[in-house]
């Protein structure tokens, strides 16, 4: 069966916050890892406003910039495919979105399953607790702005709440968003496979 009839169910847990932030989301074996980068962006309700780079072993896979090849090579993101990885025995890997703030994620092939055409992929399945909000000031920042959500009297909680300019639950990881936003993915993807197959069907 040709990759783009099976799928890898994929968890994406963010490193270093407890409790766990993460994400289970399914996608094509053919998806590029820039295109699992927007994935993961739509699952964290991130907003694709920085950097970023998977780390897979030795090698960096991300969108190469000649000012980064002096220090790592890079190896494109937008030609290389999960399914790749997945044939050299790859099970697990490093994503790293915003360079400032440094939000490490591991990322897990849990399964690799036919595909059901009654379904579109990519395809969010489950996850837990809010992922930080953008700018927060990494790790350390994060944990000073659910503190101060806690505690009315905290001295920095009205400037923390006029800045993120709205509520934050971090119980609430608003699944519809997550899934209103990886169906756009899909549906992208779909318009993407029915116009190549137009375009070999005029070739004959």
């Amino acid at each position: 069966m040709p990759d783009v009839d099976r799928i890898a169910r994929i968890r994406i847990e963010l490193d270093g916050i407890d409790p766990a932030v993460w994400r289970t989301v399914e996608v094509p074996l053919t998806t590029r890892l820039s295109g699992l980068h927007e994935v993961i962006q739509a699952a964290m309700l991130f907003d694709n406003a920085h950097l970023f780079q998977f780390d897979v072993g030795t090698k960096r896979y991300a969108i190469p910039d000649p000012e980064w090849e002096d220090v790592r090579k890079t190896v494109d993101a937008r030609t290389t495919h999960l399914t790749t990885l997945i044939g050299r025995g790859v099970a697990s890997f490093l994503y790293t979105y915003d360079f400032g703030d440094n939000w490490q994620h591991t990322v897990t092939i849990e399964s690799v399953t036919d595909a059901d055409p009654a379904l579109d992929y990519p395809r969010f399945i489950d996850g837990s607790r809010r992922a930080p909000p953008e700018d927060v000031g990494g790790i350390p920042g994060f944990e000073q702005f659910l503190d101060a959500l806690t505690k009315p009297h905290h001295p920095e909680r009205e400037n923390l709440l006029r800045w993120y300019g709205r509520p934050f639950d971090p119980d609430d990881i608003d699944a519809a968003e997550i899934t209103a936003r990886v169906s756009k993915i899909a549906r992208g993807r779909a318009r993407g496979e029915t116009t190549r197959a137009k375009g070999r069907r005029s070739l004959h």
